[in-house]
């Protein structure tokens, strides 16, 4: 299954950077590519555009029984910008090197693409159907805030999206290395079954302006600096989910670790390595992350601004903003800039089964478990279409290599190895589920 490579390799080759605000380079070339070769295996094909260049490609793969509820598989063509001057290769290479292909875009997520149109090439040579119909959208815009992707799609033409049972995408699916209490190696698959919600504040402290060799007992930017110490410390309460709470008692029973959900931080440092997985959540977190305020070193300001990146977790933002209230101080006041609620599917579902069967069917020793992603993806969009998303983009990964780091990241990279191999496990999910 080299090709499943190569088509990685000519994704990332197309420079898809999304800068944020409407700043892209454009989604157009890989979109094309995606299209042409869905059309070479028979497939028709929609590329739908709210603004020229960004392109969204949308299909329908016809299965065998259509009384079932489709599929939808969705994944964006944007990524993040980097920086070539920090990289080992250029980050549009697509270099083929070493067991990897490296480039922008090779965990987030043209690798996903690359192994969904291996499958759909196979099928076609083969004269192969899917048992259920089987959406496709790889969309614009994921990596900023969906305006030209998935949110637009979901807006202007749900239709496409008619009837859908369940969703896949990035984030979930690929081998995680940990150690049982013993020291036996284990080996856990982590499925997204939820995301935390984004509630992203702006902070605004006003005061009196003056001179900065003077006493000003008013002044904006202290007022800021202490509201924002004040939310970047404060101890946010546990509060335990469905998707958590099985990740705790399962991956605890994997790796032999007494789980006690009466003091969850004590069983988070259980884990071991696992740990990384669910301790951003189990609780809300408020980040500060930007800071405007001052023209001129000897002049105080009037005002001062900071943005805060906050992540809620389900039925929890009501109470999350109540406390950020009381938390400002006088003088001082919040808007949420961008929300998006949080989502979680079904855990105990045959979805879920599905895909925890068809990771083993290639990997006999695999721990599947439900994880919820600390941040978010456009599984948000699609869930105003009542369609519940799953993060399950698998691939087999080496021991020690640090794959969460790799997304946004410098120097990400995808194993070639990982690449086959979920190619065959999404063959075999998206052939019977």
């Amino acid at each position: 299954m080299a090709e499943v490579a190569e088509l990685c390799s000519q994704l990332i080759r197309f420079d898809t950077t999304n800068h944020g605000n409407g700043d892209c380079a454009g989604e157009r070339p890989a979109a094309e590519l995606v299209a042409s070769v869905l059309a070479e295996a028979g497939i028709g094909v929609k590329v739908l555009e709210r603004a020229e260049r960004r392109s969204n490609v949308v299909a329908r793969v016809s299965g065998v029984d259509s009384s079932l509820p489709p599929l939808l598989v969705q994944g964006h063509l944007d990524v993040v910008p980097a920086d070539p001057v920090q990289w080992t290769r250029d980050p549009f290479s697509g270099d083929i090197a070493d067991g990897y292909v490296w480039g922008r875009g090779a965990t987030d997520m043209k690798d996903f693409v690359a192994m969904v149109l291996t499958v759909l090439r196979g099928w076609a040579a083969a004269d192969l159907r899917p048992r259920r119909d089987i959406v496709l959208a790889f969309v614009a815009d994921e990596e900023d805030q969906g305006l030209w992707g998935a949110e637009w799609l979901v807006d202007e033409h749900p239709e496409l999206f008619e009837g859908c049972g369940a969703a896949i995408s990035e984030s979930g699916g690929y081998s995680y290395h940990v150690r049982h209490a013993s020291g036996a190696p284990v080996r856990l698959y982590p499925v997204g079954t939820a995301e935390r919600g984004t509630s992203h504040l702006r902070i605004t402290a006003t005061g009196r302006a003056g001179h900065g060799s003077r006493r000003n007992d008013d002044n904006a930017v202290v007022k800021l600096i202490d509201a924002l110490g004040r939310l970047a410390s404060h101890a946010w309460p546990v509060r335990l989910t469905p998707t958590v709470t099985a990740f705790l008692q399962r991956t605890g029973a994997a790796l032999g670790v007494e789980v006690d959900l009466s003091d969850v931080d004590a069983t988070v440092a259980r884990l071991g390595a696992a740990a990384s997985l669910v301790e951003n959540t189990v609780r809300n977190s408020t980040r500060p992350t930007v800071l405007t305020a001052g023209y001129k070193v000897n002049v105080i300001p009037s005002t001062a601004v900071g943005e805060v990146d906050t992540r809620t977790l389900p039925g929890t933002e009501a109470e999350l903003l109540a406390t950020v209230d009381s938390l400002l101080g006088p003088g001082v006041t919040r808007e949420v800039v961008a929300r998006s609620p949080a989502v979680q599917a079904p855990v105990d579902s045959p979805w879920f089964d599905a895909m925890a069967a068809a990771i083993q069917s290639q990997d006999p020793q695999a721990v599947v478990v439900p994880y919820c992603m600390g941040g978010g993806t456009d599984a948000k969009a699609f869930a105003r279409l009542d369609i519940p998303s799953y993060g399950f983009a698998p691939l087999w990964l080496p021991e020690g290599f640090d794959y969460r780091a790799m997304a946004h990241g410098v120097d990400e990279r995808v194993p070639v190895a990982g690449l086959e191999f979920g190619t065959r496990v999404l063959d075999r999910f998206l052939s019977t589920v």
